[in-house]
């Protein structure tokens, strides 16, 4: 009986995270010409972040925004349960989702074209420690965008 009790709260408790990680995020977008800060909570890193809890590198490159934009695009839409939901000029806003408990992550780009760089930014929905998932998202679509 409590295998029974404990496997209904926990299908019950999974439910909820997964409805949860599919209600938009507040804390996304450009303000005052910067991707918003990351929480306190270790489920973020940002390329405007100072802390090197939530500090990534920018992604720089050469040529003109147009082109580094087309191929960043490129690679999220190669990318599996990865969706693009906003394209501007100057910024993109990915959601990835993953595998098993559909879980979503926000990721952000932002190009600052004078500096040949593109900021990002890549928050957890839901949760308090992602376990490094953002930081090791950005790195591989980093390195492929390198390449």
């Amino acid at each position: 009986m409590k295998i029974v009790i404990r496997g209904i709260v926990y299908t019950a408790l999974a439910g909820f995270m997964v409805f949860l990680s599919g209600c938009k995020s507040s804390n996304i977008g450009i303000e005052n010409n910067a991707l918003k800060p990351c929480p306190g909570s270790p489920n973020c890193v940002s390329s405007m972040e100072k802390d090197s809890s939530h500090h990534v590198e920018p992604f720089r490159y050469e040529g003109t925004a147009k082109a580094a934009k087309k191929k960043l695009i490129s690679i999220i839409e190669s990318t599996k349960r990865a969706q693009i939901i906003t394209s501007e000029s100057n910024y993109i806003h990915a959601e990835f989702t993953s595998l098993i408990f559909r879980f979503v992550d926000d990721v952000e780009f932002y190009f600052d074209d004078p500096e040949s760089i593109i900021h990002v930014r890549s928050e957890s929905r839901v949760g308090y420690s992602d376990f490094g998932a953002n930081r090791k998202r950005i790195e591989e679509i980093r390195q492929q965008f390198d390449n």
